[in-house]
């Protein structure tokens, strides 16, 4: 039996709270870096930066765990496989848990080999060592939290993704004052607080999926573990080689100088900003091309990704347009210095064309993470890294910043291009 249509207002709704819980993500850094600035020294300030850094590439690494979650879970809920839908969320909280434990028992190794990629002043590294030998404590939870946000996505219940963020950062916030403050703990209360908080988080959500625990089918199941592990291995590849292509545009913008690349840091900022509300539709795609898969209904998969296609370009547009009516103000405000606001003002443009850009790249993304074509994602994503790469360098050494953004634009129309040589395969599949 054929769904029924999904619509703008559906899409939407589903859309609202991911986009206020990333948001709200995003706020728990805030928090933290606006207690350690009140109550702490130019140091602890950098040592906190510093190790949050760290974390973000760890965590984001691990992503993987939410994304195939997410089109497991989608896939299930739309053949109507209730008992697979909920054994799929225990698997995946058992793979996030068994990874957590690791990098436990690791973390001595892994602080010094992440700390020291950077070269930071004595004091600044011995601050973000205490942040993270407190923090490291949490990462079980915040894995095992990373199946929870896929199988809520995967299942439609956002707005429970939404309260386990605000119950998070409540926590983190109460915490961090509480300690640093209060206490004076320093990084060490900063890192605790956030740790502390993501446990919360975890239980929060074990309560709001409680149901799905009790019941599900064959949780040691062999061919439904090799396909977990697949896609995760598959989808951390593809990871891996975007974390890669940040960094090289990173690289690639500091041998511009230090006035572009301040200037690139401070632009990188508006794509994420940008990226809070357009990932909110690849999120729904995920979900909605997920459930279309397992029901193999392939009209419900193409006006799902119309549907979300249609509505994150409409909001790629209004982006692109305030950042480019509105950008230069912003960078005149929280710019000081002359060099690095110049060449923020200067490639700004460039910046501007990201949020339309792009579009493209992160729906079929959604598209191909929901059906969990690993293959798919993982290939496409080394073949556009690759591309970009080359594209860099060719272009950077004679157009210098100009040619850097130049290829980092490009570097979308690799990611849809190489993701879309893949649609008809996709299709054959969903119709055999």
């Amino acid at each position: 039996m054929t769904a029924a249509v999904f619509t703008r207002p559906r899409a939407l709704a589903l859309a609202w709270p991911i986009m206020l819980a990333q948001v709200a993500t995003a706020t728990t850094g805030i928090v933290d870096t606006a207690v350690m600035g009140r109550f702490g020294t130019a140091a602890e300030l950098a040592g906190v930066g510093l190790a949050a850094v760290v974390f973000n590439v760890l965590y984001w690494g691990f992503g993987f765990l939410r994304m195939a979650t997410t089109g497991l879970t989608a896939q299930a809920d739309g053949a109507g496989e209730a008992a697979e839908t909920n054994a799929i969320l225990k698997r995946a909280l058992a793979l996030g848990g068994g990874i957590g434990v690791l990098i436990l028992i690791t973390f001595p190794l892994v602080s010094r080999l992440a700390l020291g990629l950077f070269q930071a002043e004595a004091l600044v590294e011995a601050d973000a060592a205490a942040y993270f030998q407190a923090r490291i404590w949490g990462a079980p939870a915040a894995l095992m939290g990373f199946a929870i946000t896929g199988w809520l996505i995967g299942t439609g219940r956002t707005r429970a993704l939404l309260a386990v963020q605000i119950g998070m950062n409540a926590v983190n916030a109460g915490l961090d004052f509480l300690f640093v403050a209060v206490f004076d703990w320093g990084p060490a209360g900063i890192g605790a607080g956030t740790a502390i908080a993501e446990w919360a988080a975890l239980a929060l959500g074990l309560v709001i999926v409680r149901s799905a625990l009790g019941s599900g089918a064959a949780l040691f199941d062999r061919a439904r573990l090799a396909a977990l592990l697949s896609a995760n291995r598959d989808i951390m590849i593809r990871t891996l080689a975007l974390l890669f292509s940040f960094a090289w545009f990173v690289n690639s913008g500091a041998q511009q100088g230090i006035a572009a690349m301040a200037g690139n840091q401070v632009l990188l900022q508006f794509i994420a900003v940008s990226a809070f509300v357009l990932d909110a539709f690849a999120f729904v795609a995920e979900k909605e091309a997920g459930a279309a898969y397992g029901a193999r209904d392939r009209a419900r998969l193409v006006g799902a990704m119309r549907v979300t296609s249609e509505l994150a370009l409409i909001c790629g547009v209004l982006f692109s347009l305030l950042f480019w009516l509105g950008g230069g103000a912003v960078i005149h405000a929280f710019i000081l210095d002359p060099a690095a606001r110049d060449a923020a003002l200067a490639y700004l443009p460039w910046c501007a064309a990201v949020p339309v850009i792009g579009v493209a790249a992160w729906q079929l993304d959604g598209l191909f993470l929901g059906t969990t074509q690993g293959p798919a994602v993982r290939n496409a994503g080394m073949l556009a890294m690759a591309a970009y790469v080359a594209t860099d360098l060719a272009l950077a050494p004679s157009f210098g910043n100009g040619g850097v953004w130049a290829a980092f634009l490009l570097s979308y129309v690799y990611r849809a291009g190489a993701l879309g040589l893949y649609w008809p395969r996709l299709m054959r599949r969903l119709e055999a």
